[in-house]
């Protein structure tokens, strides 16, 4: 039983080469910059939504933009 958990075990030098992939490195750079958007972007801004007026963090009221223009492109995905 315990020789098949040592069988799986590689190098600590093979994963950290792997891990690093050319997809990963891009996801990590993206998130970083969607950060450094987040953190520069935190003063207050008012939004007319049809009739009230809100006044809301810019990076949220963006990050609600991104998320309704996300599951609107998902629906259209699916309806195809």
């Amino acid at each position: 039983m315990h020789s098949h958990h040592h069988s799986q075990r590689q190098g600590t030098a093979g994963e950290t080469e792997t891990f690093w992939t050319t997809g990963r490195v891009v996801v990590a750079v993206i998130a970083g910059l969607t950060l450094w958007f987040v953190f520069a972007n935190t003063r207050q801004t008012r939004i007319r939504l049809l009739i009230p007026e809100v006044t809301m963090p810019l990076w949220l009221a963006l990050l609600f933009t991104l998320i309704i223009g996300g599951l609107a492109g998902r629906y259209l995905r699916h309806r195809k």
